[in-house]
């Protein structure tokens, strides 16, 4: 049984990704032949402040279609973490459907203003592709 396709899962998780570089970094591709959905996405294990850090996340080629600029000025210190997702409402959230080879991302629009690097976990499920 393959969890990532049977259940939401951890699809990736990528330790040092810089919040103080303005840059786009590649977390998970999607797989030959799959679909990748994504329900969220956690910042963990801060190495310091992200207070000043705005980022968003998506594809490479749209890399806000997963969320618009986030700030990240709740998570101000080491040992804080947070969760990045759609939010849910009156009016079901449209999320996009990744498919084969699409590189899925977070892009630092504003650094963090001093050293600070991040784990970042992406949570979601694979289906086969149709």
């Amino acid at each position: 049984m393959n969890l990532n396709e049977e259940c939401m899962s951890l699809l990736k998780s990528v330790a040092g990704v810089d919040l103080n570089a303005v840059a786009f970094t590649n977390l998970v591709t999607v797989p030959p032949d799959k679909t990748m959905i994504i329900s969220h996405v956690v910042l963990r294990n801060l190495s310091a402040t992200a207070a000043s850090a705005i980022a968003t996340l998506g594809q490479s080629g749209d890399k806000d279609d997963f969320l618009a600029a986030q700030t990240l000025s709740n998570i101000n210190a080491a040992g804080k973490a947070a969760i990045l997702q759609p939010i849910p409402n009156a009016t079901p959230v449209a999320i996009v459907e990744y498919t084969e080879g699409e590189i899925f991302g977070i892009d630092v629009t504003q650094a963090a203003g001093s050293a600070c690097t991040c784990t970042v976990d992406v949570f979601g499920y694979l289906i086969d592709a149709s």
